[in-house]
């Protein structure tokens, strides 16, 4: 048999190439954008409305950009249960598994010969017909392809090299369209200013995202459990509770999350440590977004306003609990007397004086009996 003959070297290398071919595949989703996702019903019309927030790459089903994240994060959820090794794409696990299992589906029909891959039978196939190995078919892994130019750039997947450079900030890239999409970040002015912090923006539409931040509005609902958020890639980052399992355990409450940085910074909580700091009184955070909101307190800035009256805030928790001034709600109940406050405070002295008032009624009612 072709395949057991293999070194186990050779059989090493292939399964390296499935991990580097990771990428390629993530990103190859833009151009096949196919794969259905359970919880979003398919788009009408032809436009990818959901956007990297990282690379600016569109896709116009949420579930690829989910997987397409995966590119930036760089994590790999699906480990295998035999020897641990971890992969980006659950397909690629399913065939990794084929190295423990020895199955191979793939037979010629010609000899009964059987692989593991379908491009190993079709590189065989070659024997029976006599033909040449195609001029544009990898030699590494016989992934074929229409065009030279595109198996040109697909080698680089096998070699990992980078050879486009940026002029500005000398980063690498394999591709022109990464070294044409990140030149943007050097090159295109950017014309439309927030009114409120005066950050700038290239499209209009990054602005009214943007918006959102002063507002506290959050147009970008999850179709599953209607949690909603400020930004689109919030809300991608978010659909990951849904789509994809937990695989990162923390060792000391076996608490489960999505990401490796989350488990991370979720180990903060147990180790007690704090590594930033603020550069203007030297009190320390565990997380990096609360050292940027505990920075308002000395800059003064006021981000976030409320849309009702005008009036500004330098949390976001803060203008959201203003805001049930204007809507009337109040959230919070005495399990006393049923009485509701808008603010948690209120509840807490309403509470307290509930109290104070029973240990001095307690303490009368001893009084008089002696």
């Amino acid at each position: 048999d072709q395949e057991d003959t293999k070194p186990q070297h050779i059989k090493e290398e292939h399964e390296q190439l499935w991990i580097s071919q990771e990428e390629e595949q993530l990103q190859g989703l833009e151009e096949a954008d196919t794969t259905k996702f359970p919880f979003t019903p398919k788009l009408k019309t032809g436009k990818r409305q959901h956007s990297c927030s990282e690379c600016g790459k569109r896709f116009n089903q949420i579930g690829h950009l989910t997987t397409h994240m995966l590119v930036h994060t760089g994590e790999k959820a699906f480990s295998c249960s035999v020897c641990s090794k971890s992969f980006t794409l659950r397909g690629n696990l399913t065939r990794h598994m084929l190295v423990h299992t020895g199955e191979k589906a793939f037979s010629c029909s010609v000899c009964s010969k059987s692989f593991t891959q379908r491009q190993h039978l079709t590189t065989h196939m070659l024997v029976h017909t006599g033909e040449k190995p195609s001029a544009t078919l990898c030699s590494v892994c016989s992934k074929s392809f229409t065009q030279r130019g595109n198996l040109t750039r697909h080698m680089l997947v096998h070699t990992g090299e980078k050879p486009l450079s940026c002029s500005e900030c000398s980063k690498r890239f394999n591709r022109k369209e990464s070294l044409t999409r990140h030149m943007l970040v050097h090159t295109v002015a950017k014309p439309l200013s927030c009114s409120v912090c005066s950050k700038s923006f290239t499209r209009r539409g990054n602005l009214t995202t943007h918006m959102l931040v002063h507002t506290g509005q959050k147009a970008f609902s999850c179709s599953v459990c209607s949690k909603s958020f400020t930004q689109r890639g919030n809300l991608t980052q978010h659909m990951l509770v849904h789509t994809v399992e937990k695989p990162f355990s923390c060792s000391v409450c076996s608490k489960s999350v999505t990401l490796r940085q989350s488990l991370t910074r979720h180990m903060l909580v147990h180790t007690g440590q704090k590594a930033f700091s603020c550069s203007v009184c030297s009190k320390s955070f565990t997380l990096r977004g609360t050292l940027t909101k505990h920075m308002s307190v000395h800059t003064g800035e006021k981000p976030f306003s409320c849309s009702e009256c005008g009036k500004r805030f330098n949390r976001k928790a803060t203008l959201t609990t203003h805001m049930l001034v204007h809507t009337g709600e109040k959230p919070f109940s005495c399990s006393v007397c049923s009485k509701s406050f808008t603010l948690r405070g209120s509840l807490t002295k309403h509470i307290y004086s509930l109290r104070l008032s029973l240990v001095n009624t307690t303490h009368i009612h001893h009084y008089n009996h002696h």
